[in-house]
């Protein structure tokens, strides 16, 4: 697997995730339970992007005196854009987890272990789905068209399926877990399990994560694939999704309130992913361009989003209705 990635930026890039995750738990447990406000949402949703392009500063000055401006540069709009397309899709995550912690009406002071918690499993599954999917793309090159269709078929669910909300009650993974499992029908604060009548159960909060844990496994199999269509070296892959995956917390709480105001973004996530599968699938004929593949993919995102703002202006902010049976 070609990659600039050297061993020791390997190393350096997981002590940093591992520090990170670790400061996020350290804040987490000083805080204990409580509802995220707005004000720290932004907070650390400034942290984590600011880091972001720190970390592509940082890699373009390195690349620039080691391998020269043209591959800094190209290096650095891959990065770029890998994240911008993983963030984007990280947004379609948000609206489901807001679904879930409406369906079985997690507690606001609940829902950020929950989510700190399925980051750690996102990051764990992704990193070990990037290196199999770059292993599996430089043995068998034909896999790149099998990825592009892949990706030109699920942007085109996505848009039949946008503004349709999924029936949680009948999702498997719930099924499968309400048939097999003793699930209690309370909190019992954060605990995964409660003892009801000196039996062991397992709370509403222990079925969320695992829902989490699924939901992330589909969308990884939608955005891996969209990022090698930008490149295939392992190294930005993984560094843009962990990136977009370790925001995602702050993301959540500070769009949780704003998620019928984006009703228009799934449409444009549906575009690029369209886009991407047609550029990986144009590979051996026509190589677009990174620069132009940066432009259509923020212009697809930022044009969905305007469109979605102006189009709801003026409208009351909708809150998900909560269901009759939240077991």
């Amino acid at each position: 697997m070609e990659t600039i990635g050297t061993w020791w930026m390997w190393v350096g890039f997981a002590v940093f995730v591992v520090v990170a995750i670790g400061v996020d738990l350290l804040v987490m447990e000083r805080q204990g339970a409580h509802k995220v406000t707005t004000k720290e949402a932004v907070g650390w949703s400034v942290l984590w992007f600011s880091l972001a392009f720190v970390f592509v500063g940082i890699l373009w000055w390195y690349l620039n005196g080691s391998q020269g401006r043209e591959v800094a540069n190209t290096v650095s709009m891959q990065f770029i854009t890998g994240y911008l397309v993983e963030k984007s899709l990280s947004v379609d995550n948000i609206f489901v987890f807001l679904m879930l912690f409406s369906y079985f009406a997690v507690p606001a002071e609940y829902q950020k272990r929950a989510l700190i918690v399925g980051i750690i499993g996102a990051i764990v599954l992704r990193t070990v789905l990037i290196l199999a999917g770059a292993w599996l793309l430089s043995t068998f090159h034909w896999l790149l068209y099998v990825f592009g269709a892949f990706l030109v078929i699920t942007g085109v669910k996505m848009w039949l399926a946008a503004g349709k909300e999924p029936d949680i009650a009948t999702n498997p993974v719930l099924k499968f877990l309400r048939g097999r499992m003793r699930i209690a029908d309370k909190f019992d604060g954060e605990k995964l399990t409660t003892m009801i009548g000196g039996v062991k159960h397992y709370t509403p909060l222990f079925v969320v994560l695992v829902l989490i844990g699924t939901t992330d496994i589909i969308f990884a199999v939608d955005s891996i694939p969209a990022i090698f269509a930008i490149t295939s070296d392992p190294f930005i892959v993984l560094t843009a999704n962990i990136f977009a995956i370790l925001g995602l917390r702050a993301l959540y709480f500070l769009l949780a309130d704003l998620a019928s105001r984006f009703h228009l973004l799934a449409y444009g996530l549906a575009l690029v992913l369209v886009f991407i599968g047609a550029k990986m699938l144009l590979i051996d004929v026509y190589k677009i361009p990174i620069g132009y593949a940066l432009l259509a993919t923020a212009g697809l995102i930022a044009g969905s989003v305007i469109a979605s703002l102006w189009t709801s202006r003026g409208k009351p902010r909708e809150t998900p209705a909560l269901p009759h049976d939240p077991r």
